[in-house]
């Protein structure tokens, strides 16, 4: 297996030292309710029924998954610019950190759709938990096991693919970071103009949406970006204006989505999801740099980190309990009951979450790292929140 070739900060539980808030990013974790808030409303509008404003607002808040895309890889290499770690150590840590909550969310997932008297493939459940679901344009292998997880595959190649980035020598001037991230930026672009030469909409849906190799260049952006702000830049935005920049391109989504239907390649729903990289980039090294310069954003206090910390879980929880309610109840008929049934849904699911947190995604996490591989070097100076 080969190493890392480049030094990294290593991420660790518990209290940081103070080293003049240069090793915590607490802004960050916040933003992680934020989207997995917007994925969530995303999937209730288009599950369980439409709300005025809010729906229009996040009709396409499938884009908070590229957002997440985005966050990984400049977390990723901001933690990881500092100390060399074998890439055996990196991947074991990976897999701590997202495997023991899929198994079971997905065993989750499974039982609700028996209970509803939903089949399940054998076949879906072994991809999603083997981290292979998005692989195929195969629609029972995507919403088989638990639908959420489909992001996990691509997580899991862009893991593989961290090691190698990192030793692009590309990476190792602010010019080559700077042309990187431009490169990802125009590849974005390319991906989603593809889709014009697509017929068959399930395989553009597949090729533009969920295929780990076309959204590779969201994660190596904010690859590019964790890199740079790790060895000194820092934006020239401050989160107030990146925050109004993305919510500005949501809003544009709204007309477009009504002149332009779904199935067509160049209507919102792609685009929302590969366009807004570049923005969602500037949004994270926005807040970072208000975090590194002690500067308060609203998304670093004690309760935005809780939020952020039970996100992960609340992703692959949701759709089940939409999936649960809907099932069982139908779907709410009126905009009283629509609102009700949102509420409920919200408060369940994000409760079934802090309990995934506290007792099983932190708690194994920590076992697990514990009786894996570890480095040789010394520890980590920090971590980031």
């Amino acid at each position: 297996m080969p190493r890392t070739t480049r030094p990294a900060r290593l991420p660790a539980h518990g209290p940081a030292p103070d080293l003049s808030g240069r090793d915590r990013l607490p802004s960050l974790t916040g933003l992680r309710f934020w989207a997995a808030l917007v994925v969530v409303l995303y999937h209730l509008s288009r599950q369980a029924g439409a709300l005025p404003w809010i729906s229009d607002a996040t009709w396409y808040g499938r884009s908070g998954v590229t957002f997440f895309f985005v966050l990984s890889g400049f977390v990723l290499a901001w933690t990881y610019d500092g100390q060399r770690v074998p890439a055996k150590v990196f991947l074991w840590r990976r897999f701590a950190r997202i495997w023991p909550l899929l198994a079971v969310t997905t065993a989750l997932s499974v039982a609700a759709y028996a209970a509803l008297g939903t089949r399940v493939s054998p076949r879906s459940v072994a991809a999603t938990l083997l981290l292979a679901n998005a692989w195929l344009p195969d629609p029972d292998l995507l919403r088989g096991g638990n639908p959420a997880a489909w992001s996990l595959s691509d997580e899991a190649w862009f893991y593989l693919l961290f090691p190698l980035l990192l030793a692009l020598p590309w990476l190792r001037s602010a010019r080559g970071r700077a042309g990187v991230a431009v490169a990802a930026c125009a590849a974005v672009l390319a991906v989603w103009l593809c889709g014009a030469v697509i017929a068959d909409p399930v395989v553009r849906s597949w090729a533009l949406g969920y295929f780990p190799v076309t959204r590779t260049p969201q994660f190596l952006l904010g690859v590019a970006a964790g890199l740079a702000v790790a060895r000194g830049w820092r934006p020239p935005v401050r989160p107030g204006a990146a925050v109004a920049l993305v919510v500005a391109w949501h809003l544009v989504l709204v007309p477009w989505s009504r002149a332009v239907p779904d199935a067509l390649w160049y209507s919102p729903y792609q685009a929302s999801q590969l366009l807004s990289a570049p923005l969602f980039a500037l949004l994270v090294v926005a807040a970072a740099r208000a975090d590194l310069e002690g500067r308060r954003t609203g998304l670093g206090g004690r309760w935005a980190i809780r939020l952020g910390h039970w996100s992960f879980a609340w992703y692959l929880v949701h759709e089940i309990v939409i999936r649960l309610w809907i099932g069982t109840y139908g779907r709410p008929v009126g905009l009283t009951a629509t609102a009700g049934v949102w509420l409920l849904v919200l408060a369940a699911s994000l409760a079934v979450s802090a309990a995934a947190y506290h007792w099983v995604e932190h708690p194994l996490e920590r076992r697990l790292r514990k009786a894996g591989p570890r480095p040789t070097g010394p520890r980590a100076r920090g971590s980031v929140s």
